[in-house]
């Protein structure tokens, strides 16, 4: 495996829906609350270097309502605070959050806009779930000409098996998959 070297000047940090309504259900392989821990070291690190984190999260009350043959089995009347970022996740003042309506951080908002203003080439990308939010956000980033770090030990899924299929057979043909403290250490 290459090593891996990280400019924080054209990196950013993108955490996916560490919020209240996600990270109190059960996740595999890892813990939510292990997830949000790395999260928050590694938007610390990235801010530290002067590189860009942001936080996205999905908003429950409006999430796009698609026919669809497998609902996604959201609660109706969800309180607003499902849709907001939990604390320990770390979010500062000069980070970005952006705020979705489905699966990924690119579709329907001002994500990669944003990250192309200001010179970002390089993602990495961590949170909750795996094979939802974080791969979805994953495969538009490749395919918007990103290169796509994932972190294997801050994400997590509702399913191990799921976690796992992602990180061995979709995410390694995305790019490239790390831990948290390569992704740290590669940051320099």
């Amino acid at each position: 495996m290459e090593s891996l070297k990280l400019d924080a000047a054209s990196t950013a940090l993108i955490l996916i829906d560490l919020q209240h309504g996600v990270v109190g259900r059960e996740t595999a392989p890892y813990a939510a609350s292990t997830v949000v821990e790395k999260g928050a070291a590694l938007a610390k690190a990235f801010r530290e270097k002067g590189a860009t984190a942001v936080y996205v999260r999905v908003d429950l009350s409006d999430f796009l309502d698609l026919p669809v043959d497998l609902p996604h089995g959201l609660p109706a009347n969800l309180p607003a605070i499902a849709s907001e970022i939990v604390p320990q996740a770390g979010v500062q003042p000069g980070d970005l959050i952006i705020t979705k309506r489905h699966w990924g951080a690119f579709s329907g908002t001002e994500l990669e806009d944003h990250l192309r203003k200001v010179g970002v080439k390089t993602v990495v990308i961590g949170g909750i779930a795996t094979n939802v939010g974080v791969e979805t956000t994953a495969r538009n980033a490749a395919g918007l000409g990103f290169a796509v770090v994932t972190v294997e030990d801050a994400c997590t899924d509702r399913d191990a098996a799921v976690h796992h299929t992602s990180f061995e057979k979709i995410f390694p043909r995305l790019g490239r998959v790390r831990k948290t403290a390569e992704v740290i250490e590669a940051l320099g």
